[in-house]
């Protein structure tokens, strides 16, 4: 009787890596550097037109 010993599956090398680091998005997210840029001009709006 012959023992089979079955080879473990092979491991995704991107996993480890993604893991160790924060993997996502390249350039960060667009949409909140869009509302940052849309509070500042609200900001400005109103200081412009409390000022006599």
């Amino acid at each position: 009787m012959k023992l089979m010993l079955s080879a473990p599956k092979p491991r995704n090398p991107f996993v480890a890596a993604s893991l160790r680091r924060s993997a996502g998005r390249h350039g960060g997210l667009r949409g909140t550097h869009r509302q940052a840029q849309r509070r500042e001009l609200r900001t400005e709006l109103d200081r412009l037109h409390r000022s006599p």
